[in-house]
């Protein structure tokens, strides 16, 4: 579990999120919530070697809270290794590794932030087709049991939401691991490649009743095929799932059919978008079009290509995320107020029906 100083300070200032409908909902109050922010990696690649797993990561308390209070953030997409969430790495073990999390965790909510935990890595030594491409094309057995630890641990915070399974997306031809189905069997044609939205979605399942059945409160977002972009098909029976889609300036189909049409019955967030110098024009493009439909999303990234910023200076198109962060805290009229009752937890939530939708 994590300490009592961190639940109960994730308690007293944010409140515990569900949804209604199309939107993300305060649980408390019924209020929609726009969750915008950045997605914070490093913390599933940073070997900790002598140094520890935070500080081997370079993130910061200065840093988170520029980006929360100064920025405007009010999410913070941190991705995380499952094997090092499981087993640690080197001298150090996994409650090193929690705790690296639990500090970044804690810092967000000072800033009045959420913390999405992604499963970006399921391991740092198996790359899934090329020299440093770690993103498996689906979970493994693991990823069940890291769920479970990590539903445990936070169960008490309601500042921390949990992002299943980074990118499906195709197995790549250099990938030296076969795909699997969530029973742990291998796929019966082990030269298949391509995973489909019927693919996912028994995983998705498999892993999301790990969490639930642990922490019944959790809100989960579930990503789309295609490297988390294409939501067409992803659609599951289960309650307060938040659909999440990544969005970079090579991907086909257009919005409108990969994610825009589910968003208007459905509650959609872009977990990760990004891009360069030469593609302002389309993120401006796509700023507005998120704007219009009122959903939230996390850019992609603080420390990472297309990078946000380098060495402490925001590149041309940090500059353009920062803008749009600081027109939502305007919008919105400033951060989050805390929870209603400050020391309680929200009150039960009420189950609500979030069924199949046909498309």
């Amino acid at each position: 579990m994590v300490t009592a100083k961190l639940r109960d300070a994730s308690i007293r200032r944010l409140p515990q999120l569900g949804t209604l409908g199309r939107s993300i909902v305060r649980e408390d109050t019924g209020e929609t919530v726009r969750l915008c922010g950045v997605n914070l990696s490093s913390l599933e690649y940073s070997e900790p070697r002598e140094m520890g797993f935070l500080r081997a990561s370079g993130i910061t308390r200065e840093e988170v809270l520029r980006l929360t209070e100064d920025l405007g953030a009010n999410i913070l997409r941190l991705p995380f290794n499952q094997d090092w969430a499981l087993h640690g790495r080197g001298e150090f073990t996994a409650d090193d590794y929690l705790s690296a999390l639990d500090e970044v965790i804690g810092w967000a909510v000072e800033g009045g932030a959420y913390t999405l935990l992604d499963l970006q890595w399921l391991d740092a030594d198996t790359p899934r087709g090329g020299p440093r491409q770690f993103v498996a094309p689906l979970p493994d057995l693991g990823s069940i049991a890291v769920w479970g630890k990590l539903a445990s641990r936070y169960r008490g915070c309601p500042s921390v939401l949990f992002d299943l399974f980074n990118e499906p997306h195709d197995r790549l031809p250099e990938d030296p691991l076969p795909l699997r189905h969530p029973d742990g069997s291998a796929y019966r044609l082990p030269w298949r490649r391509k995973v489909y939205a019927r693919n996912w979605r028994p995983w998705a399942l498999r892993l999301i009743d790990a969490i639930r059945q642990i922490h019944p409160l959790a809100l989960i977002f579930v990503s789309g095929i295609n490297w988390g972009y294409d939501l067409r098909g992803v659609q599951l029976d289960r309650a307060n799932l938040v659909y999440s889609t990544h969005v970079y300036p090579d991907k086909r189909p257009d919005w409108e059919t990969a994610f825009g049409r589910i968003a208007e019955t459905l509650p959609v967030f872009i977990g990760e978008l990004g891009g360069e110098a030469k593609d302002l024009g389309w993120g401006r493009e796509l700023m507005a079009y998120l704007e219009g439909k009122g959903l939230g999303w996390a850019a992609w990234s603080w420390r990472d290509w297309p990078h946000l910023q380098r060495q402490g200076t925001l590149t041309a198109f940090g500059d353009l995320v920062a803008k749009n962060l600081r027109n939502e805290v305007a919008a919105r009229g400033g951060p989050l107020r805390p929870a209603q009752v400050a020391g309680m937890a929200a009150p039960p939530k009420m189950v609500r029906e979030a069924r199949l939708v046909p498309l």
